[in-house]
């Protein structure tokens, strides 16, 4: 049978208020008495109700995460900053993988409220009209982690992707080269593959290099479509020398189909990404990319939810967090 703090209480010669004083760290209760209650807590094996607790204090100590993709390593250590930060406050942390599907997306928002959570991470997923009219329906706090809303109303963590797809494309600018393609992110995602995209074309523009359509191709941020992006390019007449892929993994993908192909990167043609992924090290060649800080997007993030769950003072409610550009050995001098 399940063990209460009644059980507790007789065990250990006290009353429940003291039990429940002693579970909640009350420091008005003698060490003597506090050592009983420990040994008979330990003895019986009791476990607070937090369910119970939760509805006493109104609060229950859990923050609810949705992450778009569990397997997308990216998000993975963004979950590291949010879960390390978490500990250090004393929540409780109840993730939720969604699939990248917008219909599960709003459906788990809904659940996780319905859960009492005290406070909402959403993780680096499209922003729609109808998260927001989610969103709006929340009692408690949420913050945007690794994605922003179109107007920043909602409070977000984030980099600025533009920029950073900009300073990607520079250094091949930089580098010499002219013909530059881009392997794309989804562009119905405005705030991370739309806004490197928009990021390429400024960088081209900025540098005098005329748009070309045909050095673009849409992929799904997947090895795979770098793949099929990359073998497109290969087949061109005038094919690009340089390609910019919007991520690590895309990046990756175009590298083995140049590999394959009999070329060599990037003494025929460079590649550059943003993400700064553990396998941007691991490939050979090794990777040269724009580093996202992204524990510190998922510690920021869950530092600015606790502050807001507890009202305190921000001094503001977006955040956007510095980018690094890593060399490694991908982009070449033309």
């Amino acid at each position: 049978m399940t063990v209460t703090i009644y059980d507790v209480a007789r065990e250990a010669g006290v009353s429940m208020a003291t039990v429940s004083r002693v579970v909640n760290n009350n420091p008005n209760v003698k060490p003597q008495t506090r050592k009983k209650v420990f040994e008979a807590i330990e003895r019986l094996g009791y476990r607070p109700n937090a369910v119970a607790r939760g509805l006493a204090s109104k609060k229950t100590t859990t923050v609810g995460v949705v992450i778009p993709d569990i397997s997308n390593m990216n998000l993975a250590e963004i979950a590291r900053g949010i879960e390390d930060i978490a500990t250090m406050y004393h929540y409780n942390i109840i993730l939720c993988n969604a699939d990248k599907k917008k219909d599960k997306e709003i459906r788990v928002i809904n659940t996780l409220l319905e859960k009492q959570v005290d406070g909402l991470l959403f993780m680096g997923g499209t922003v729609t009209d109808e998260h927001i009219q989610a969103f709006k329906t929340s009692s408690v706090p949420i913050v945007l982690c690794a994605t922003t809303d179109d107007n920043n109303t909602i409070p977000a963590v984030d980099i600025d992707h533009q920029q950073a797809a900009y300073d990607a494309v520079k250094l091949l600018v930089d580098s010499g080269h002219r013909k530059i393609g881009m392997i794309s992110g989804t562009l119905q995602d405005p705030s991370l593959g739309f806004a490197r995209y928009q990021g390429y074309k400024q960088a081209l523009e900025e540098s005098a290099i005329p748009f070309n359509e045909n050095y673009v191709r849409v992929g799904n941020y997947k090895y795979e479509s770098g793949i099929e992006a990359m073998k497109y390019f290969l087949a061109l007449e005038d094919r690009p020398t340089a390609v910019f892929a919007a991520t690590d993994e895309m990046a990756i993908g175009a590298i083995h189909a140049i590999q394959d192909a009999g070329l060599k990167v990037p003494e025929d043609i460079s590649v550059i990404s943003v993400d700064n992924s553990r396998m941007a090290s691991m490939v050979r060649p090794q990777l040269t990319t724009v580093a996202q800080p992204m524990y510190d997007i998922g510690a920021v993030s869950m530092r600015l939810l606790t502050k807001l769950m507890n009202k305190e003072t921000t001094d503001q409610t977006k955040y956007v967090l510095p980018h690094t550009v890593i060399e490694r050995q991908t982009v070449g001098q033309v």
